[in-house]
């Protein structure tokens, strides 16, 4: 890009923003986006900020100028830093006034200089100084210092754990002169809303990054005002937001309770003087205030939940905690409730790992208490049609309360609960929402309830297959989700078999209900297999008109589950033919679609028919002894051509052809060698369509094919050919420009498959005249940011180096050993370049135990060169960074380097690159 005429970029941003046409919008967009990205736009929105023309053209100004300091710092020379500073503060100065929206990308851009321009020393102390006696410039001044403390840890800004550590330090320092400008600030701005919004977000921002001295803020007039602006009745909606953050900020920072006992008695103290505020907020039905109160409520118990547990009643465990967050509960919105819901799984967690029963009789009636209005939160409205809605927020709600209701039946005892659920609905006649809403609670308790000589569950069981149709269908449908959960109550029961079928085959044919009871027998088939085969001519019977019911796909292919799971428990000789019978529906319709002409205007989309035949090969899985035919080797012979004829019907549609894939992949997984007839066409077809359309897919089945014939001498070869047609149009496809990034599907799968060569026939692979190509690609690829790709990337060098390390005493060891030296003097210092590289500068710290895997591999291999190795790489690293702070000092270099060579385990290592790591990020 060639630098651009300011009247060029004025003209492109009023496009951005005021051009008609979306086409022209986009373009200016994107020509913007790369003038971002050159080396002038660092002139440009200087200048632009010098004439501020407008606000739109200011804000992209603004907005650049934070963008290039964020992410190309390093494009500045060293004596230009001051220069820039200067002009940063000069323009906030001069725009202070224009748009809050400018003041805060300069505001940024300014905080995220200071980080990282380590030349600037005592930064807040300037700005202050600078800045504190003028009103005027008070308001961006609080933005600066909200901000600063924000970026510390900002993961657009590389600055290093070191640089970082200095920052932190500097600010701690500087604290009390920033809580001092806080307080001038609060005393001046008495009846300034914005002000004080802004001096308590500023607040908040210091106390979220730990540097405020906890006993200075114990005794600070600012925390009194906090909790008087919390306690007034008057206060504005976003002041008390404002301070509301401040003080759950506050909490959260204090999370060691004991080494900041004065902070934590003040913040104790005070959160409880809200109760009556809350109070008022719901009588006057001000929303936003009562879930600030429950937030601060809720962050106090999350703060003092150690204390709480541990001397439950004493001092900081006071346990009017809890009763300030069952009060919240009791709020008729559902919302409210909400807000509490991971203190009391973390409640739980604490007391089921203690499992003490005294302790456990202490939390007993607050738990009981909580559910009980979980059950009220759970009810429908009364004049509520049709059947519960499980994707609205309501829905998702009840799924919430579902898995945390779950989560504490420990406490309550579910044997207990579930008795005294069941005789809230057999000792009166409440309204149709309330049996619901207790129905839906047993159903999340129906599985931890013990089944043996358990006369409630039958006697629940026996009531709801006795529903009357007549009642509310929303109560037919979460009864149908009950028995689904009761299942091994049926199992253990298996008299009540014939009834629970017939009313689920009721719901099943009703449309609203059909979903839940498909769900429910499948839960009823996988439970009771054994009791179920005798019932397999019905559910053959289903499956064969599964498209007369009004079932989602989901609920379609659950049923099939079922059905091959039942299949499964037949006589081995039935198993073929009832398998066919099963298969024989969706084969048809594949063939129907075949015939049938795409230009006809009639969909041909056969994804429907080949998940059921998916899920039918996932789940028939007999016992087979060795030398007995497969059963069902012969109806997926049948089903290849059909197979075969679809995916190349559809080769070029993507979505078509995984789930043809998947379907192969489940049908080899299914019959294993007895598959073998399919393989020989089955690759021929693979490589031909991926010639010409390198769905990802194909890779991942071939993977599938390896792993079932990879130790097969006679099938090495053929493998080892189809591998090798495979990675020309993969490597072709991986050499386009960010081939990587764009394809990290391919690569997953194309990792995923050499892993298994590796696996199961290594010799082949390490002999072959593609590995060097696969090495190279391997090595390139670590730096790849995409959890699974990476993930297969590194099992793979992993497993390749360990063949030879694992000396299982196979004859050929020594064979593989020596040909992974070949491999390691070609590559070992590349691949150690590029995995520190990868993880000081492009990984995230969650791949760095694959990482440390493949680290650890190599250094058993041969620890001395992989020494040698590591030194190399760590001396090619950056020691500065661009705004001159130290990255990595010599002793660090050294002290890494002698934790990972001396490591004696795998973990040893993984925690060396995490605390190493961090000093480039």
């Amino acid at each position: 890009m060639e630098k651009p005429g300011l009247q060029t970029v004025y003209q492109a941003v009023q496009a951005l923003y005021h051009d008609p046409d979306p086409s022209g919008k986009e373009r200016a967009s994107l020509w913007l986006g790369e003038l971002q990205r050159s080396v002038f736009a660092w002139e440009i929105s200087d200048q632009l900020l010098q004439i501020h023309q407008d606000v739109e053209s200011c804000y992209f100004a603004a907005q650049t100028m934070k963008m290039k300091i964020q992410t190309s710092f390093y494009e500045l020379p060293a004596d230009s830093h001051v220069s820039l500073r200067s002009s940063l503060l000069s323009h906030i100065q001069n725009l202070k006034d224009m748009s809050p929206v400018i003041v805060t990308q300069l505001a940024l851009a300014i905080a995220d200089l200071a980080l990282q321009m380590a030349s600037w020393k005592g930064c807040v102390q300037t700005l202050v100084e600078t800045y504190s006696n003028d009103a005027s410039s008070l308001p961006f001044l609080l933005e600066i210092l909200t901000l600063l403390p924000e970026e510390v840890h900002s993961r657009s800004l590389r600055i290093g754990a070191n640089r970082r550590s200095e920052i932190i330090e500097d600010l701690a320092y500087y604290s009390s002169t920033v809580v001092s400008l806080l307080m001038n600030c609060v005393e001046k701005s008495v009846g300034n809303e914005k002000m004080m919004i802004k001096t308590f977000k500023c607040l908040g921002s210091w106390f979220n990054l730990g540097v405020l001295d906890s006993n200075f803020m114990a005794n600070n007039r600012l925390l009194l005002i906090l909790f008087q602006v919390l306690q007034q009745d008057q206060t504005p909606s976003n002041l008390h937001e404002a301070a509301s953050d401040c003080v759950c900020s506050a909490l959260y920072a204090i999370e060691n309770v004991e080494t900041h006992l004065n902070l934590g008695m003040q913040l104790f103290q005070g959160v409880l003087t809200l109760e009556p505020a809350y109070h008022m907020a719901v009588a006057r039905e001000d929303m936003d205030k009562v879930l600030n109160y429950c937030r601060m409520f809720t962050e106090l118990c999350e703060t003092f939940l150690e204390k709480i547990v541990s001397t439950p009643g004493h001092e900081l465990g006071d346990l009017r905690t809890l009763d300030l967050l069952l009060i919240c509960a009791g709020h008729p919105q559902y919302e409210v409730v909400e807000i509490s819901f991971n203190f009391w799984y973390r409640l739980g967690e604490h007391l089921y790992k203690i499992n003490e029963s005294v302790l456990h009789s202490i939390f007993k009636p607050y738990i009981q208490r909580l559910l009980h209005a979980l059950a009220r939160h759970c009810q429908l409205d009364p004049d509520h049609e049709g059947v519960p809605e499980d994707t609205d927020d309501f829905g998702e709600f009840r799924m919430r309360v579902s898995d945390l209701v779950k989560d504490l039946i420990f406490l309550v005892g579910s044997v207990e609960c579930f008795s005294q659920l069941y005789s809230t609905l057999k000792d009166g006649n409440p309204p149709w929402e309330v049996t619901e809403a207790v129905l839906f609670i047993m159903a999340s308790i129906a599985k931890s309830v013990d089944p043996e000589k358990n006369p409630t569950l039958i006697e629940v069981l026996e009531g709801v297959v006795r529903l009357p149709e007549s009642v509310h269908i929303a109560v037919r449908y979460t009864s149908i989700e009950l028995v689904g959960e009761m299942s091994e109550v049926v199992d253990r029961n298996p008299q009540f078999l014939d009834p629970v079928l017939a009313y689920l085959m009721k719901g099943l044919c009703q449309p609203a209900l059909a979903s839940p009871s498909a769900k429910a027998i499948q839960n009823i088939c996988s439970v009771c297999r054994d009791h179920m085969a005798q019932h397999f001519s019905g559910l053959l019977g289903i499956a064969k008109s599964l498209d007369s019911f009004t079932l989602p796909p989901e609920a379609s292919v659950g049923l099939l589950k079922g059905t091959a799971l039942v299949l499964t428990r037949l006589p081995l000789d039935k198993i073929s033919e009832c398998l066919s019978e099963l298969c024989s529906v969706q084969v048809e319709a594949l063939k129907k679609l075949l015939s049938q002409d795409p230009n006809n205007g009639i969909s041909s989309d056969p994804t429907l028919f080949l998940d059921r035949l998916a899920v039918i090969f996932r789940h028939t899985s007999p016992t087979v002894e060795n030398g007995q035919t497969h059963p069902c080797q012969k109806v997926i012979q049948e089903i290849w051509p059909v197979m075969s004829e679809t995916l190349n019907k559809h080769r070029a549609d993507n979505r078509i052809v995984e789930r043809c894939c998947r379907c192969l992949r489940f049908a080899v997984r299914c019959v294993g060698k007895g598959s073998a007839a399919l393989l020989q066409p089955l690759v021929t077809q693979m490589v031909n369509v991926y010639q010409m359309h390198q769905h990802s897919c194909f890779l991942y089945l071939g993977s599938i094919l390896v792993d079932e014939y990879g130790m097969e001498e006679g099938c090495q070869q053929g493998l080892l050919d189809m591998l090798q047609a495979l990675c020309v149009p993969t490597f072709q496809l991986l050499e386009h420009p960010n081939g990587l990034r764009n394809h990290p599907d391919t690569v997953d799968d194309l990792f995923r498959l050499l892993t298994r060569f590796i696996q199961r026939c290594p010799i082949i692979l390490l002999r072959s005249q593609v590995l060097v190509h696969v090495l190279q690609w391997a090595i390139a690829a670590t730096s790849l940011d995409h959890r699974d790709a990476n993930c297969s990337v590194m099992k793979f060098l992993r497993d390749l180096v360990h063949t030879g390390v694992a000396n299982d005493h196979e004859e050929n060891f020594e064979v593989r050993k020596d040909l992974i030296q070949q491999v390691l003097n070609q590559f070992g210092q590349q691949l150690i370049n590029q995995l520190v590289h990868s993880c000081c500068f492009c990984l995230p710290p969650y791949t760095l135990p694959d990482v440390a895997e493949v680290v650890w591999e190599i250094m058993i291999y041969d620890r001395p060169t992989f020494c040698r190795w590591l030194e190399t790489s760590l001396k090619s690293l950056p020691k500065e960074m661009s705004g001159g702070a130290i990255t990595v000092t010599h002793k660090q270099l050294t002290d890494f380097h002698k934790q990972v060579t001396s490591a004696e385990e795998c973990k040893q290592v993984c925690w060396a690159l995490r605390d190493f790591t961090r000093l480039f990020r």
